[in-house]
C-alpha cells in the first residue's frame, strides 16, 4: 500500500466518523431540536394525542396530520418564559399520570383544566398553529386582494 492510498483512506474514515458522531442516535429524544425544553419521544406522542383531542380529524385533517404538536413544542421552547415552560412540563407529567387511553378521556381531562397554565399554552398554540397552517390558509380562507371588491350599491348610514 502506498502512502497516498493510506492517507486517502484515513480521511474517508475520519469523515465517516465525524458524520456518524453528528447523527442523533438516541431514540428517546423529540423529533425536533429544542434548546430550552427537554422533551422525550413519549412527551411528543402525548402532546400529539392532546392536540388531536382539541382539533380531531373529521373531513378536514386533524392536529396530528398538520403536525401541530411540533408547532406547540417549538413555540413553547422559543416563545415562553422558563416559568411557563416548567408549568407546561409539570402539566404534561400530570397528564401522563392520568393515563389517558382514548380520545374521549383526553378531551374530558382537558376540560377539567380550564384555568391551568398547561392547558392555556396547549390550546393557544394549537389554535394558532391550526389557523396559520398551510391547509387552512389554502383551503379554508378566501383571500381578496386589497382594496377588495367594489360594490356600488352599499347603503352608507350617516
Amino acid at each position: 500500500m502506498n502512502r497516498r492510498t493510506a492517507i486517502k483512506q484515513l480521511f474517508i474514515v475520519a469523515g465517516g466518523l465525524m458524520i456518524a458522531s453528528s447523527c442523533n442516535g438516541g431514540g428517546d429524544s423529540a423529533s425536533i431540536e429544542l434548546r430550552h425544553v427537554k422533551l422525550s419521544a413519549d412527551d411528543e406522542a402525548l402532546i400529539g394525542d392532546l392536540v388531536e383531542a382539541i382539533i380531531p380529524k373529521t373531513d378536514s385533517p386533524g392536529a396530528k396530520d398538520l403536525n401541530l404538536h411540533l408547532f406547540v413544542m417549538k413555540m413553547l421552547d422559543d416563545c415562553h418564559s422558563p416559568e411557563d415552560q416548567e408549568a407546561f412540563i409539570n402539566g404534561l407529567e400530570q397528564a401522563r399520570k392520568a393515563d389517558l387511553k382514548t380520545e374521549v378521556e383526553r378531551l374530558a381531562y382537558l376540560q377539567t383544566l380550564k384555568e391551568d397554565v398547561f392547558f392555556s399554552i396547549l390550546k393557544k398554540r394549537t389554535l394558532q398553529g391550526y389557523l396559520n397552517s398551510e391547509y387552512v390558509m389554502k383551503n379554508k380562507l378566501v383571500y381578496e386582494l386589497v382594496p377588495g371588491r367594489y360594490d356600488g350599491a352599499v347603503k352608507v348610514i350617516v
